[in-house]
């Protein structure tokens, strides 16, 4: 996982990109389960739009703020 100042020119400022792998992807829709009272145990295939996920990414709006290992990232 990749977390840095985003790429995007607004007016506001460039935002926040976290870069995420398929693995990431994967833990991330398991922990929603999780959060919903949703338990899944032994191995198991999470898929996106009917397809491994090889990558995925989440853009934070320069309105608002990513805290990361202790730092903050404004965009």
């Amino acid at each position: 996982m990749k977390v840095r100042k985003g790429l995007g020119t607004s007016k506001y400022g460039p935002g926040v990109e976290i870069e995420l792998t398929g693995d990431d992807v994967a833990i991330a829709i398991d922990a929603y389960l999780v959060a919903h009272n949703i338990y899944v145990n032994g191995p198991r295939t999470i898929t996106v739009n009917g397809n491994l996920c090889k990558f995925g990414s989440v853009y934070v709006d320069p309105s608002g703020f990513v805290t990361h290992e202790g730092e903050l990232l404004e965009g």
